[in-house]
């Protein structure tokens, strides 16, 4: 299955090279490739610039988002949150309608600096304003809730057994990436929490995540429900 991803930053290039590994064809979506791969600059977790990781992954094809947009029969969306409408535009309402798009993103908003805040919460989410800009394309919001490595392979921690939610307004589009989320990697307890408006509770389990990274020094836990 042909699979893109929009956004170049560690997000994405965890489920590229995961996905590239099982033998999917992959490409990565960006504004401007050339400029991409010509930057020295590191993310702002301290990663090293798109190239060197690239350089280790061949196989990954770098492209604008238009163009990723087009060849993805899925496609996963990780571009910031206030960098994901003007994103999604130039990947074109045309290339992404009747695709599910896995939306991985959080609302997040650095500019008051660290811990950032929540530009739309409440009575609103992300998921939702990708949804009502994109009536067409079919958004399930899911993989927000933890950090890259455990997005990809959950079994790092307590044999898998921990949870990771669905949110959409597509039952069918829900039901293709729970199964997406389980063959890929490797995960066992997916909640279907409804439609796109509780991706409102996903995206705002993010103070109390960036909270828990705090106390505990690590990025490496999730959360589990227990029945």
């Amino acid at each position: 299955m042909k699979i893109s991803i929009l956004g170049t930053g560690m997000v994405g290039r965890t489920l590229a090279a995961k996905l590239s590994s099982l033998g999917h064809p992959v490409a990565i979506g960006t504004r401007d490739p050339k400029a991409t791969l010509a930057s020295n600059d590191k993310d702002a977790m301290g990663n090293p610039p798109y190239r060197v990781w690239a350089e280790q992954h061949p196989s990954v094809k770098l492209v604008t988002f238009a163009e990723a947009a087009a060849q993805g029969e899925v496609l996963f969306h990780v571009l910031s949150g206030q960098g994901a409408i003007p994103g999604l535009r130039l990947a074109g309402a045309e290339n992404l309608a009747g695709k599910i798009l896995m939306d991985v993103s959080n609302p997040l908003d650095f500019s008051k600096g660290m811990p950032p805040s929540l530009a739309v919460c409440n009575t609103d989410s992300l998921g939702e304003t990708i949804q009502r800009e994109f009536p067409k394309t079919r958004v399930v919001k899911t993989l927000n809730t933890l950090s890259a490595p455990l997005m990809v392979d959950p079994h790092k921690l307590a044999g898998g057994e921990h949870t990771i939610f669905v949110s959409g307004n597509d039952a069918q589009a829900k039901t293709q990436v729970t199964g997406y989320l389980r063959e890929w990697f490797g995960w066992k307890d997916i909640v279907d929490l409804g439609d796109i408006t509780t991706a409102r509770g996903t995206e705002m389990l993010l103070p109390i995540w960036l909270r828990l990274w705090g106390a505990l020094g690590t990025p490496v836990f999730n959360l589990r429900v227990v029945r």
